[in-house]
């Protein structure tokens, strides 16, 4: 086995009186595809969002490619996220104001590319997840599916190398959620890129190389789970 991407190790966090993890670890490995399981309220979106950098535990580490990111300031987190991590919500969170096209090179934009070259980028990446034609559309004018393909290309358009998706298909019937995962799936492993994938669904995570299980905040495999 190499060494994982991403680990986290004995992770603690605590909402007020909630201990939403309770020592959570996890390893997530170049390229694979990790399903996180759980029943709603067992703190894998919390799990999540540490590993993602948004929220910092209160203790246990993070590492992404050895460094430590519960030692990064704001800034730095902020950096990784924009370059390096890409993520899809259940809702999209695509900005309304924008077009289709435009929500999709906004990560581009962030970067320092200039508009052609990442409106170029962006629209290649709307045909590949078969919604090219939407680019001049606000995201209040078109389906939840197809937003929800959007909010892949968004993730996907600077080609990270971890893609944090949490119930990515949970707003959506099972025909768009089937598709919106097959896209998400095949994009991912073409690039390289590894994806963290919450959920309480198993037909979602059967699109995933591997499943952890969280229960009152620790994560594992299934099998070593009661």
């Amino acid at each position: 086995m190499t060494t994982p991407l991403l680990t986290g190790r004995d992770l603690h966090k605590t909402f007020g009186r909630t201990q939403a993890l309770q020592g959570a670890h996890v390893d997530v490995h170049a390229g694979e595809i990790l399903a996180v399981m759980g029943p709603s309220g067992s703190g894998k979106s919390t799990l999540l969002h540490c590993l993602a950098g948004i929220i910092a535990p209160d203790s246990g580490t993070i590492h992404y490619q050895g460094r430590d990111l519960v030692a990064m300031d704001d800034g730095e987190r902020s950096a990784l996220r924009r370059t390096e991590f890409g993520f899809v919500f259940q809702f999209g969170q695509l900005v309304p104001e924008l077009t289709l096209l435009e929500n999709v090179a906004l990560p581009l934009r962030l970067a320092g590319i200039r508009r052609k070259a990442a409106e170029s980028t962006a629209r290649q990446w709307l045909d590949r997840l078969e919604v090219g034609e939407l680019g001049q559309r606000r995201p209040g004018d078109v389906s939840g599916g197809q937003g929800q393909r959007v909010a892949v290309a968004r993730a996907l358009v600077t080609e990270p190398k971890v893609v944090f998706a949490d119930e990515p298909t949970g707003a959506l019937d099972s025909f768009n959620g089937e598709k919106v995962m097959q896209l998400l799936t095949e994009a991912a492993r073409e690039t390289g890129a590894a994806v963290v994938l919450v959920t309480h669904e198993a037909r979602v995570a059967a699109h995933s190389d591997r499943e952890i299980v969280v229960r009152d905040g620790r994560a594992g495999h299934p099998e070593l789970v009661a």
